[in-house]
């Protein structure tokens, strides 16, 4: 606490419920004298101050652009996991625990490459292949893991004491931050992100991605081949070797459009340091500590925000924003709904390689902040990996635009989400969930009669109600015949189709189309009965007292 009060955060001591306890001072020791800091590099310095694991914290937050304003993730994005180096020997008797004898790397090189505060890396030799090993320093996991308490309670006071800090839903920040950073301690995972990235690209020859060497590698030691190259942002040397910007931009972008519209399993951490460009064009890729997934789940409700946004739906764009933050409660979906207008204003009709899209997903990201709502993790990591990507793209080619490489993949996305087949597991999805509400219903008929049985239930109506409950009830039974209709269309549907083999095949686009024809037709009549429903509800709760009937008791048995 003493620390974010030395660094103007005083607000923070007031969210937990501790004023008063902590003395609050503008001074910061060490630093330039007379120099007036940001409030950004107030929050660097002092998680710098904090230690090791809070500047990881920084780092995670620099990527949370839905939870921070950009000055502060650029700064934190500042933050360097730099820390003195671990003697070698140390190092030694690390390797000797976790592989047996360091004397299976023919060369061991005593300078560290790197030095971080969960790990330190060496240049090696092993079976005549140069490597790059990376060895977690001693005590790293306890000191992790009990920052990662004072972390989480902290986080527990927080929400106890803060609106605020409920609406942002701290604990669960500190849950996802525990659970990436525990990761990060074992060197397995990031062995196997390797293998995966390297999977995905054995066949491309401009994307190298270094081999694991398993024999030398286990949850506290990583070893991968060491890649060489010119660093992807030192763009007078690009230009000395011949390398051509624009084309090397197009393939870089390209490929992590590819690991996340293709395989749902991209790099998060694309920043220039882990690029290295070879001789020949080709790119190199290190570092897969940091990754992100995006699952069929996910990619839906991208694509559900993004066709009724570029089509200028409103409506269907604030659902889809609602369902892809998990429609949290409290939401004020009518101020979500104003604050949405001038996105959709703006990017309504404008063709998606023509699409501003750094400038969409600020916007977005500043409409998520001002509503307090959280994107999920893999999606944060997603649109700030994008925000890199372009800003790489620029640095290599100023007239670069994202949108041009991203188009084409988003369009073969949304082609697959309304492909027969994607339909098809739709309506036998739908199906599944009305067969499963109807074999649920039975038990709710005997629970009503179980009531019935036991005398009834009191219901207070007013006389002049009762035209309109026959009128509602004659809709009710319209809307639960179209709905059995649709449900049994759907089920036959989907079972002639899953069952169509040979020439049957052939008649699965049409019996597709038909099906959804017709569900159209129904979904419409019950979607305008529900609405002209909730019309006819709103305006009997807005007419004013004098003119609603006085109410009756009516008993019934």
């Amino acid at each position: 606490m003493e620390t974010l009060s030395v660094h103007g955060f005083g607000f923070t001591i007031g969210a937990m419920g501790l004023q008063g306890r902590f003395p609050f001072r503008r001074g910061l020791p060490g630093h330039q004298q007379g120099r007036t800091y940001t409030q950004p590099e107030h929050l660097r310095l002092a998680l710098e101050q904090l230690g090791p694991t809070f500047v990881k914290l920084g780092q995670l937050l620099s990527t949370r652009s839905d939870l921070l304003p950009s000055e502060y993730t650029v700064e934190l994005a500042k933050l360097q996991d730099d820390t003195a180096a671990v003697p070698t020997y140390v190092i030694l008797e690390a390797l000797t625990e976790e592989v047996g004898d360091p004397g299976v790397f023919d060369r061991f090189d005593d300078e560290p490459l790197a030095s971080a505060s969960i790990g330190q890396a060496h240049t090696a030799n092993l079976a005549g292949t140069e490597v790059v090993v990376k060895v977690r320093r001693p005590g790293a996991v306890e000191t992790v893991r009990a920052d990662l308490e004072i972390l989480q309670n902290l986080a527990v006071t927080a929400a106890r004491h803060s609106e605020v800090a409920r609406g942002y839903d701290v604990i669960g920040i500190a849950h996802d931050f525990s659970t990436t950073l525990l990761a990060e301690l074992d060197y397995l995972a990031e062995a196997h992100n390797a293998e995966r990235f390297a999977t995905s690209f054995a066949d491309d020859p401009h994307v190298q991605i270094p081999a694991v060497l398993w024999e030398a590698t286990t949850s506290r030691v990583l070893t991968l081949q060491r890649v060489h190259g010119l660093k992807i942002d030192d763009v007078a040397a690009l230009d000395a070797a011949g390398i051509d910007r624009r084309e090397l931009a197009a393939r870089a972008t390209g490929m992590l459009c590819q690991m996340v519209f293709e395989d749902g399993f991209f790099h998060a951490d694309p920043h220039p340091g882990n690029f290295f460009v070879a001789p020949d064009g080709s790119l190199a890729v290190i570092d897969f500590g940091m990754v992100g997934e995006l699952d069929d789940a996910l990619r839906e409700h991208l694509v559900a925000l993004l066709v009724p946004l570029l089509r200028g739906d409103l409506d269907r764009t604030t659902e889809a924003m609602l369902d892809l933050v998990g429609n949290p409660p409290g939401v004020d979906r009518e101020a979500l709904r104003a604050g949405l207008q001038p996105l959709v204003e703006r990017f309504g009709g404008v063709p998606l390689a023509d699409l501003a899209l750094t400038g969409l997903i600020t916007d977005v990201l500043a409409l998520v902040r001002r509503h307090q709502l959280r994107l999920p993790t893999d999606l944060a990591l997603l649109f700030k990996m994008l925000l890199m990507a372009e800003g790489l793209g620029r640095r290599l080619d100023p007239e670069f635009q994202l949108s041009s490489v991203v188009a084409p993949y988003a369009e073969r996305l949304a082609l697959r989400r309304h492909s027969p087949d994607a339909m098809v597991d739709r309506i036998l999805h739908v199906a599944r969930d009305l067969l499963d509400a109807g074999a649920q219903a039975p038990g709710s008929v005997r629970g009503l009669a179980e009531v019935l049985e036991r005398g009834g239930f009191d219901v207070s109506l007013r006389s002049t109600d009762l035209h309109q409950i026959v009128r509602e009830a004659d809709r009710i039974g319209d809307r639960v015949i179209a709905g059995l209709v649709a449900a049994a269309l759907i089920d036959g549907v989907g079972h002639i189709v899953a069952a169509s083999t040979g020439r049957g095949k052939l008649l699965q686009g049409p019996l597709v189309v038909a099906g959804a024809g017709a569900l159209g037709v129904l979904g419409t009549y019950l979607a305008r009965s529900s609405r002209h429903a909730r019309t006819v509800r709103t305006q009997r709760a807005q007419a004013p007292v004098s003119q609603r009937a006085p109410r009756r008791p009516l008993s019934r048995s």
